[in-house]
């Protein structure tokens, strides 16, 4: 089970698990994870992940925080 990070628009995410069962967390400021408030849709592949992303959240875009990227 892999796990990948991203920065949306300065909100941490991680996507963990695979294809037809991804999982999604928060980050906190003390590093710990709590389980998101969306769901993942399991057709995605991991390529689409980032952009799925950015399109869920692109309301929180602000001039400091304006784009979405892996991290990891």
């Amino acid at each position: 089970m892999s796990e990948l990070r991203f920065n949306v628009f300065g909100r941490l995410i991680a996507i963990s698990g695979g294809q037809g069962a991804w999982r999604a967390f928060y980050f906190g400021a003390e590093g710990k994870r709590r389980p998101a408030d969306f769901v993942v849709p399991g057709e995605l592949a991991e390529h689409e992940l980032c952009e799925y992303l950015a399109d869920l959240f692109h309301e929180d875009a602000t001039p400091r925080n304006h784009s979405a990227v892996q991290l990891s």
